[in-house]
């Protein structure tokens, strides 16, 4: 999605930034796991393959990503963006005749990084972006049944399950944004969230890495 090809938000301990070609060989390498594959019911993708599936996500109208970084090693400038990578989030409408549904995913993909609280600060972050952005008034998450910490997760956000599909072996969840929310969820959100153009801020990283 264009909308987001120059925005950088970042939170208290983490960095969303756009899915750039820089991004592709470590995603690439994360997506070898079958444990990652299995979470995100996805199949593994050549290198070549990653990479057209990158520009996908830059060009399409209905997909929005951001790469998940660590703040600290990112803030630090001391090493390249992509070894500060910790996984990706999603935004995807997926109904043409409803442009405000939409179904986030989320992805830790550095086991070191989980068990800390980031998916949620990530989540919490670009559901802000869906509703401010993109005019997002109902979110989905679809989860593997046995994704319990997830579900756990989405649940903790006030997601309600709706259905089960035995079938896929998922469970949807689904939030409305109703306008109490969308003002709680913003006063939250916006005192911790600074909106940065990435262009300038990989510009000032990169005069800091080492020569």
């Amino acid at each position: 999605m264009k909308i987001n090809e120059n925005t950088l938000l970042e939170g208290p301990r983490v960095v969303l930034v756009p899915y750039s070609e820089g991004h592709v060989p470590r995603y690439h390498e994360w997506m070898k796991s079958p444990e990652l594959q299995q979470l995100t019911a996805s199949e593994p993708l050549t290198l070549e393959q990653e990479f057209d599936m990158q520009r996908s996500w830059r060009e399409d109208d209905d997909k929005c990503t951001f790469i998940i970084l660590d703040k600290q090693r990112w803030a630090d400038g001391v090493v390249e963006e992509e070894q500060c990578m910790l996984g990706d989030v999603n935004i995807f409408l997926t109904d043409p005749t409803d442009q405000t549904l939409a179904e986030l995913e989320i992805m830790i993909a550095e086991p070191s990084s989980r068990g800390k609280g980031l998916g949620k600060e990530v989540t919490r972050m670009m559901m802000c972006y869906g509703v401010t952005k993109l005019g997002v008034k109902k979110f989905q998450a679809k989860i593997g049944l046995d994704n319990q910490v997830s579900i756990t997760m989405f649940k903790k956000l006030h997601f309600q399950e709706v259905s089960v599909c035995q079938v896929f072996k998922e469970v949807t969840l689904e939030l409305v944004v109703d306008e109490s929310f969308h003002s709680r969820l913003l006063q939250e959100v916006a005192t911790s969230v600074q909106e940065r153009d990435y262009r300038q801020s990989c510009s000032s990283r990169q005069q800091r890495l080492p020569q």
